[in-house]
Formats: structure tokens, C-alpha cells, sequence
């Protein structure tokens, strides 16, 4: 299962004030931390706020700064071209691109710049029309991920399917949907694209926030989950992964699976 931190994103108030301040403290801190929390990938996001103009830059700031203190990749995410590309130019290792979705035009914008870079790619079963509610919807807007990634170069392994969870408060009969959508996305081709989730996003304004996405999360890797841009400052939920990987026979048992897991 690989975990990536939610944390350096400029929704959260201090990250945002490091922006504005242009302040490393804050995201060296959050980049330290969650590499000892057991992240695999740092979600680096400019945020809401940030000005067109000024997103590249900020980008690539950002994904210095946090690679100048963490030996982690990046998950760079943002819905600005050009600030995708100037993380990807200063970026150390192979990174993973957060988001196109399945509009032609958007493909044809992110899978090109994920072959030209080396990068993974996060494709989003969504179009201009929005999120589908059924499960057979969004393995069908997959479809349109995979062809694009098979027709551009971009090998299955570094195609990451988000199906898209939304809140449980507003959207409850979506979780079961997303969840068999997973499990038909992994037939989709050979070898099967990789899948992830925003899994915060199916808890949004609901109580017991972590309860639930701890919960969503060992439902969703039963049936193909292979990574989640997560809380990794909750120590339940990244043990709830070590201990899902090990009774889903993903990886060895050993009595030190939640130290391994974490140091992997």
C-alpha cells in the first residue's frame, strides 16, 4: 500500500502562511515528519490561493524545499499545467503527477508530460459532466485513462485510477460504487493500472473523521486499493495498512510488520 502525505498543501493554514511568508520552517517540518510516519510520497499542493501567475513558482519552491530535507518522491498536485511542470523540472527522482482527468483535452496535456518527464500519472474517473455515480460509469471513464496512457506511452504501472470518493455525509451511497469500481478497474488491461484515492475526501464535515477513513481504506484495498493520499500523522490508519497488507497476503508477515511497513 503506498501512503501519500496530505500534509504540504495550502489549504492548511500553515502551510499556506509558509507560502505567503515564503517560510521553509513549516514544510521541512511536515516533509521530515511524515518520512518518519511512513509516507512513501509527499502530496506538494499550492492550494486554492495561489494565483495562476504565481503557482510555478511556488511549486517549485515548495518541492525543493521538501526535498531538501526528505529523500522522498513528490506527489505534485495541482490543476495548473505550469505549475505541475515546474515542480517536475526541479524534482529528484520519478514523481507522481496529481491529476488529469478523463477530458480528452486534459489527456492530452498530462499523459505526453508524465512520458516526457518520467513521471506516474493520476488519472481521475471524472469528466466535464462531473463524478459518475455508478461503478460501471466510472470504469468506463477509466477506460478512456487507460487507451490515452496505451496510445501515449505511459506504461499500466505508472497510471494511477483515482474512482473518486465523496462524502459520506452527502454521498453515502457512493462508497459501495466506488469500491466496485476498484475491483473492475484492475481487469481493465494486463497488467492492470494502479489505483488511489483522496481518502480524506469521504470523510469531509463528518464526525469521526479518521474512524471513517481508516474504515474506507482496509474496504477499499480488499478490493484493489493500491495507494491513498492520506493522514499519515495517524498512527491507527498506518497501521491499519500494515496489518491489511499482511492478512491480504501483500506482504510477508514478520512479528515487526508495522516497524517494517513503516520503514520500507
Amino acid at each position: 500500500m503506498i501512503l501519500i502525505g496530505e500534509r504540504i498543501n495550502g489549504m492548511f493554514k500553515d502551510i499556506k502562511e509558509a507560502i505567503v511568508n515564503h517560510d521553509p520552517d513549516r514544510v521541512e517540518y511536515w516533509a521530515k515528519r511524515q518520512t518518519e510516519q511512513g509516507a512513501h510520497y509527499l502530496d506538494i499542493n499550492t492550494g486554492p490561493t495561489v494565483a495562476p501567475e504565481d503557482a510555478p513558482a511556488v511549486m517549485e519552491w515548495l518541492t525543493r524545499t521538501a526535498q531538501a530535507v526528505s529523500t522522498l518522491p513528490c506527489c505534485l498536485d495541482s490543476t495548473n499545467p505550469a505549475a505541475i511542470e515546474a515542480g517536475l523540472k526541479v524534482h529528484r527522482g520519478k514523481a507522481l503527477i496529481n491529476s488529469t482527468s478523463a477530458d480528452q483535452a486534459k489527456m492530452d496535456i498530462y499523459i505526453p508530460m508524465a512520458v516526457k518527464y518520467g513521471a506516474a500519472l493520476i488519472g481521475l474517473a471524472m469528466n466535464e459532466k462531473g463524478v459518475p455515480k455508478s461503478a460501471a460509469d466510472r470504469t468506463a471513464l477509466a477506460m478512456e485513462l487507460v487507451v490515452n496512457a496505451d496510445a501515449y506511452g505511459l506504461p499500466m504501472e505508472d497510471l494511477f485510477i483515482d474512482p473518486l470518493a465523496l462524502p459520506a455525509n452527502v454521498a453515502q451511497d457512493h462508497g459501495p460504487e466506488v469500491i466496485e469500481a476498484l475491483r473492475q478497474i484492475k481487469m481493465l488491461a494486463d497488467p492492470a493500472p494502479r489505483t488511489t484515492l483522496g481518502l480524506s475526501n469521504v470523510s469531509q464535515r463528518c464526525t469521526n473523521r479518521p474512524l471513517l477513513n481508516r474504515t474506507f481504506m482496509v474496504m477499499c484495498m480488499t478490493a484493489g486499493l493500491d495507494s491513498a493520499i492520506v493522514d499519515v500523522d495517524d498512527d491507527l490508519l498506518v497501521d491499519a495498512a500494515a496489518a491489511a497488507e499482511i492478512l491480504l497476503n501483500r506482504n510477508i508477515y514478520c512479528d515487526a510488520y508495522l516497524k517494517t511497513f513503516r520503514q520500507r
